[in-house]
Order: C-alpha cells, then sequence, then structure tokens
C-alpha cells in the first residue's frame, strides 16, 4: 500500500510542479544542473581563496544590471544559455547562493579551474574539483527530498532532469601542461595520461548515475591548442594552433566516446550524448564572430591569473566580433552560439548520439 500512496504522491507533485511551470511558461525539463569549470561557473569561485575568479570589472559588463556577477566573460555564459534554450526564465542559480525552493529547477555548481582530477588547479588556490561538486550535489538531493518530503519523489524528479557537464579542460591547461607545477606529464605518457583522465571519469558520472541522473550531456575538450593563452605559451603551427595540444585532447575525445557508448549500454536508463566542442567551434551558421586569434579584454602578463582580463581595464568595443573575451574563456556571443548548436545540432558530428533537444525529448 505504502508503494501506491508514493507513486499518488509523486504524481500530485508533478501535476502541481507542470501548473506552476505553465503559469510561468513551462521549461523541457522540471530541472536543470551543471557540473563544470569555468566554461558555466556563475559564482561559485567568488568567495574562495583562489585567482580563478572574475568576479571584477570588466567580466559581467554587458550582464544584465552590469553586476560583476563571476561569470568568466563580458555576459551570459554557455549554460545560461542553454538554460534559456530548454524554457526556465532565469539563470540556475550557483551552488554557493542557491536557497529554499528554487533548487528544485536545478542548481549550478561550475567552479573555475576545476578538473576531474582532485589536484587539479592547485596552483591557483582553492577550487571545487568535480568530485566535490557531485558532494555538493548529494546535499542539494538531500536538500530536495526535505521539501518534498519523499525520497522516491526526489528520484522521480532527477530522472527527468537535464544534466550537462563541462569537465577536462583545465586537467590539461592546469594540469598536464604544466610541469613546473604538476609532475603528470613526468609520469604519463600523452596517451596514459588520457586512458586514466576517462577511466576516473567513468567513475564519477557512474555515481552521478546512481543518483538519479539519466539525461545527461557531457562536453568532449575542444581545441585548446587554439586559445590565445596556449598559443601564446607553445607558438603556432600552420594550422594557426598549437597542433600538439590538440593532438593529446583528441586522444582523450576519443575515448571518451567508448566510454558514453559502454554507459549507455551497461547503465539501466541510461542516455549519455556528447556534445564535440571541436565541431561546434567550426565549421557552422553565420554568427557574426570574425577574431579567432587573440581576446578582446586586455589581459594579465606572468601572474597566477595569467590570461584573465586586468581588473578595471576597458574591454573593446566590439565585443560580438570576438570568440575571445580572455585568453581562455569564450565571449557571450560566443557562448550563444555554442549553446545553440548544443541544444540542436547544425552538423552530425556536432553531437553524439543526439543533441540536447531530443535528449531532453526522449
Amino acid at each position: 500500500m505504502s508503494s501506491f500512496y508514493d507513486h499518488i504522491l509523486i504524481w500530485f507533485i508533478l501535476m502541481i510542479s507542470r501548473s506552476i511551470l505553465m503559469v510561468k511558461g513551462q521549461p523541457q525539463v522540471p530541472c536543470y544542473f551543471i557540473f563544470g569549470d569555468s566554461v558555466v561557473d556563475n559564482g561559485n569561485n567568488n568567495n574562495l581563496t583562489t585567482s580563478a575568479k572574475a568576479n571584477y570589472f570588466p567580466y559581467g559588463i554587458d550582464f544584465p544590471a552590469a553586476s560583476q556577477n563571476g561569470r568568466f566573460t563580458n555576459g551570459k555564459n554557455k549554460a545560461d544559455f542553454i538554460a534559456k534554450l530548454l524554457g526556465f526564465n532565469d539563470s540556475i542559480p550557483p551552488y554557493s547562493t542557491a536557497r529554499g525552493n528554487e533548487i528544485l529547477r536545478g542548481v549550478n555548481y561550475g567552479s573555475g579551474v576545476a578538473g576531474i582530477r582532485d589536484e587539479t588547479g592547485y596552483a591557483l588556490g582553492d577550487r571545487i574539483s568535480f568530485n566535490r561538486q557531485l558532494l555538493n550535489h548529494q546535499v542539494t538531493m538531500l536538500r530536495i527530498t526535505t521539501i518534498l518530503r519523499n525520497i522516491t519523489a526526489t528520484r522521480s524528479l532527477l530522472n527527468n532532469c537535464l544534466y550537462t557537464i563541462d569537465i577536462g579542460n583545465n586537467d590539461y591547461l592546469n594540469n598536464y601542461l604544466q610541469p613546473r607545477f604538476y609532475p603528470s606529464s613526468l609520469w604519463y605518457t600523452p596517451d596514459r595520461f588520457a586512458t586514466l583522465l576517462v577511466q576516473q571519469y567513468g567513475r564519477q558520472l557512474r555515481i552521478l548515475h546512481g543518483f538519479g541522473a539519466r539525461k545527461v550531456a557531457v562536453s568532449n575538450i575542444g581545441l585548446l591548442g587554439c586559445l590565445p593563452e596556449i598559443t601564446s605559451v607553445f607558438g603556432r603551427n600552420a594550422s594557426g594552433c598549437a597542433d600538439f595540444v590538440n593532438n593529446y585532447v583528441e586522444l582523450y575525445n576519443q575515448k571518451l566516446k567508448v566510454l558514453i557508448d559502454s554507459l549507455n549500454t551497461n547503465l539501466p536508463g541510461a542516455r549519455y550524448i556528447i556534445l564535440n566542442q571541436t565541431s561546434i567551434s567550426t565549421g557552422g551558421p553565420p554568427t557574426g564572430l570574425t577574431i579567432f586569434d587573440r581576446p578582446c579584454c586586455m589581459v594579465l602578463p606572468n601572474t597566477r591569473a595569467k590570461g584573465q582580463c586586468i581588473r578595471g581595464q576597458i574591454p573593446c568595443n566590439n565585443r560580438n566580433q570576438y570568440v575571445f573575451f580572455d585568453n581562455f574563456h569564450p565571449t557571450e556571443a560566443a557562448n550563444l552560439a555554442i549553446a545553440r548548436r548544443s541544444y540542436i545540432a547544425f552538423t552530425r558530428t556536432d553531437a553524439y548520439p543526439v543533441d540536447i533537444r531530443r535528449l531532453v525529448q526522449s
């Protein structure tokens, strides 16, 4: 009998939630959880002891109310736009400030310089690694269960949410490619390091599945060798990028695809997809983005926060033409283009096996 009443309660909660959402414009999923690094961080690093934070001008110069909000860009980031495309009226709140019933629509756990490996990014100070983000999600789950007063209802809710994960960039940028601070490149060949990364990531994704995640969009690693910071350090090949860095990343991406296929085959109800950042960043519809090789803002030279915007300096005026706001992070215009192709794939290679729109419909 208790099972019968649990199902009645779940049905009632979902009906109430849907009726509330319909008044405001119904999102395509009941909630959206965001994991990752600075690409999606919207304030979680603000109060950490770290140089990897963006709560100062010119970051946020184009954000509503011109507030310096902790996003590593001039306006909205990729997760903000995906939330909008999903039908949410507002951005998903950061874990550091999310309170009360607002967590029922999702939480953003993203943290600048975070990685799959716990040591990644330590040279810049504190950060919330992917393992710590998973622990924070456990806390959120307990809070949701307290609100709904039923663990079965919590599980049913989480099964229907969207999860996006943007992690792995810093395991190269702020780990493998910095032998001065991290011994990983001395211990492991590029192929072995990619293997270890994917193995650890697989364990983490299985934990997330155990928490109830079923609709999961995982971003692979894009062309790090083309970042202005990387080309300034390692130089350019004929391609205009540091090719060896892109070759390292490709080893990881190939192994990630094998992992995602395995998870979809072996985990009950799992629907994991890959958002292909290399494909998404090249050869798409017109965006107006014409400046690819330098940042919009003036960046810090040889400091701990090397490559981030200099505090208080006025950035370029034609921000809609720039791909990069600082030496690492996309502008708002680039974030919008990335989010659109993540949501609806422009080419067959943008997403595997489906894009976000088809994932949330499944």
